[in-house]
């Protein structure tokens, strides 16, 4: 067998898994369940099973009634994401002489290694963000749509504690993690309503803390998406816009959950580590160089969507 162009970097790899950006958040909203190959199986749940009300009388010679569990047994495969950083030939030179004279300078290799790690973990962010902040993953029971007075934005008229207790009142298995856009967010923790459950007071104006806030609807975890990215098409004038929109999802989060048992919103399927290395490229500039490669094999799941509340469009833009 022919041995792989990749070579692994013990280096590069402790960026790779080592690496934390901390305006991200996709890793504690769908968290990380390694698997043991890429094609992977997950049990999809219908939670109303662990809430139906069967027959549980027992003659004295009869036989317990027998109960059946309705989970979905799905299979899915890990996706590999990756990307590489050109390094020249020359630039690793003129590192290794600035390094020979006692300059401190920083190798060009874990430099690129670091940023496209930020780039891989932005498209993480991304994905997780596209499938939490979507109508479509909810059902119909689990979503409203808010426009007009209805939005938090309207300080005078809505009134998000009264609606976010509703929502999380109608829900068989209560949320523990709420997850906010940027701009949600700072318009929800200063809301007159909200300030004042908190406050305990008629003030009209303050801002609440996101353990304060917790504490208020009885979440283990307020989690803020602060992510952007940029959407213009390459060469363009750069378009920066929030990876977390103006929307709200209040979650039920079970940290313990794996692909066989516990029941949870979803989680992030993981195919090994990440993974760091270098591939030679002869054809970099005229002495050649190397592409630094940071990638990991994962996919991102909905396992129980009824375990998950929408507000779509929260505040206004």
């Amino acid at each position: 067998m022919a041995k792989t162009p990749f070579v692994i970097v013990p280096e590069l790899t402790a960026i790779a898994v080592a690496y934390r950006q901390g305006n991200l958040i996709a890793d504690s909203v769908l968290p990380y369940v390694p698997v043991a190959t890429q094609d992977f199986r997950y049990k999809r749940f219908s939670v109303a099973d662990d809430f139906t009300f069967p027959n549980t009388l027992v003659g004295r010679k009869g036989a317990p009634q027998q109960v059946e569990f309705s989970e979905t047994e799905v299979t899915d495969t890990t996706q590999d994401h990756a990307l590489d950083g050109p390094v020249p030939n020359a630039d690793i030179e003129a590192f290794q002489k600035a390094r020979e004279a006692g300059q401190r300078v920083t190798d060009p290799r874990l430099r690129a290694a670091t940023q496209v790690m930020q780039l891989v973990m932005t498209a993480r962010e991304k994905r997780a963000a596209d499938l939490v902040f979507n109508l479509n993953t909810y059902g119909v029971n689990n979503r409203q749509t808010l426009s007009g007075t209805s939005q938090w934005s309207d300080y005078t008229n809505s009134n998000p504690q009264s609606a976010i207790t509703t929502a999380l009142d109608s829900m068989v298995m209560r949320p523990n993690i709420a997850v906010f856009g940027r701009r949600t967010w700072s318009v929800v923790s200063q809301h007159p309503r909200v300030v004042q459950a908190v406050f305990k007071t008629n003030q009209s104006a303050g801002v609440v803390s996101r353990q304060q806030f917790a504490e208020l609807f009885e979440l283990d975890e307020v989690l803020v998406g602060d992510g952007f990215i940029n959407t213009a098409a390459k060469g363009q004038a750069p378009t920066i816009a929030r990876l977390w929109g103006l929307h709200a999802a209040f979650l039920h989060r079970n940290m313990s959950a794996d692909t066989e048992f516990g029941i949870t919103f979803g989680f992030t399927a993981r195919f090994g580590d990440r993974v760091g290395g270098e591939v030679q490229d002869p054809n970099m500039g005229m002495r050649g160089g190397i592409r630094v490669r940071q990638g990991e094999s994962v996919k991102e799941v909905v396992t129980a969507n009824d375990l998950g509340y929408y507000f779509q469009n929260a505040v206004a833009a």
